[in-house]
C-alpha cells in the first residue's frame, strides 16, 4: 500500500509541524501483523519517503530501540521501544487510576510502597505510586527506577512474558551491566521458578540491600500487555515470610480486583 508524501500539506499550513518527526512515525506505522518484517526499499515504497532518507531514519529508529534489524534478510522489525510506549499508554491512561484505591488501602494497611510500572530500558519507573505513613516506608515516586532484572517488579514484569518476548529486554539488561549478567539470569531463572508457585516475585535486598518485596504482574489481553504491581519496603521489617505468606497474597487480591474493574470497564 503507497501512502502520501507524510506531512506534506500539514507542513505546509502550521510552521511547526515537524516533517522528520511525521515521517519517522509513519515508518513505524507501516509495520503489521502482516508486515512483520520490513525492508528500506519496501518502506520508501509504501510511504513516498525518498529511500536515502529512510536509512538514515531506520538506522537512527533502530538506535533509539524502536526497530531491529535483522541481518540475515537485510531487513527491520518493530523493537522493544515500540512496546514499551505501548505499556506506558496502558497504565497511565487506564490501570493507574483504576488501581490508585486498591494500592492506597494495602499501602495504609501494611506500611508498604505499592506501584506499579512500566518497562524503561534495563529498567522499570514507576508511573503511579502510593505511599505508608510508617517511618521505614520506602519513600519512592513516580519516576523512580529499579532495575528490570533483580526487582520484584522487574521479576514479574519478565515472568509473565513469553520466552521470546523476555529476549529484547535481557538484551537491554545485558548491554547495560554486562558483568553481572550471568548472576542476574541466574536469579531470573530462580524468580520464575517461584512465579509458577505462588503467582508471584520476590526480591529479598538483591537490588538494594536494604530494600525488600514483592511484585504481581496484571495480564490482559491474553498476554499482551503486563503491567507489574509492586509492594515493597525495608528489608529490616520485610522478611522472606512476610513477604511470601502475607504481601504477596495480599498484592495478588489487588491485582485481581483491578483486572476484574479495567476488564469490566471494557466491555
Amino acid at each position: 500500500m503507497r501512502r502520501a508524501v507524510v506531512g506534506k500539506d500539514a507542513a505546509d499550513k502550521d510552521r511547526n509541524f515537524v516533517t522528520a518527526l511525521a515521517r519517522g512515525l509513519e515508518l513505524l506505522r507501516c509495520f503489521g501483523p502482516s508486515d512483520e518484517y520490513l525492508g528500506n526499499a519496501e518502506l520508501a515504497k509504501r510511504t513516498n519517503i525518498p529511500r536515502p532518507t529512510v536509512s538514515r531514519m531506520t538506522a537512527t529508529l533502530t538506535q533509539l530501540g524502536y526497530l531491529r534489524y535483522a541481518e540475515n534478510i537485510e531487513k527491520y522489525r518493530l523493537g522493544p521501544g515500540v512496546l514499551d510506549l505501548g505499556y506506558r499508554y496502558l497504565a497511565s491512561e487506564g490501570v493507574r487510576d483504576i488501581a490508585r484505591p486498591f494500592m492506597q488501602e494495602l499501602s495504609d494497611a501494611t506500611d508498604c510502597l505499592v506501584a506499579i510500572g512500566a518497562p524503561d530500558g534495563a529498567a522499570i519507573t514507576y508511573i503511579q505510586a502510593c505511599q505508608g505513613s510508617g517511618p521505614l516506608v520506602l519513600r519512592l515516586s513516580v519516576g523512580s527506577r529499579v532495575p528490570m532484572g533483580t526487582s520484584a517488579a522487574g521479576r514479574a514484569f519478565l515472568a509473565a512474558l513469553a520466552p521470546a518476548q523476555r529476549e529484547p529486554h535481557y538484551q537491554a539488561i545485558r548491554a547495560h551491566d554486562p558483568d553481572h549478567w550471568p548472576e542476574v539470569e541466574r536469579g531470573l531463572e530462580r524468580a520464575y521458578k517461584e512465579y509458577l508457585k505462588y503467582g508471584f516475585c520476590t526480591s529479598d535486598g538483591e537490588w538494594n540491600r536494604d530494600v525488600s518485596g514483592v511484585a504481581v504482574p496484571l495480564i490482559l489481553d491474553n498476554g499482551a500487555q503486563v503491567v507489574p504491581f509492586n509492594c515493597g519496603g525495608s528489608s529490616l521489617r520485610l522478611s522472606r515470610r512476610i513477604l511470601v505468606e502475607n504481601l504477596g497474597p495480599r498484592l495478588k487480591e489487588v491485582v485481581e480486583q483491578v483486572r476484574q474493574m479495567v476488564q469490566g470497564s471494557e466491555v
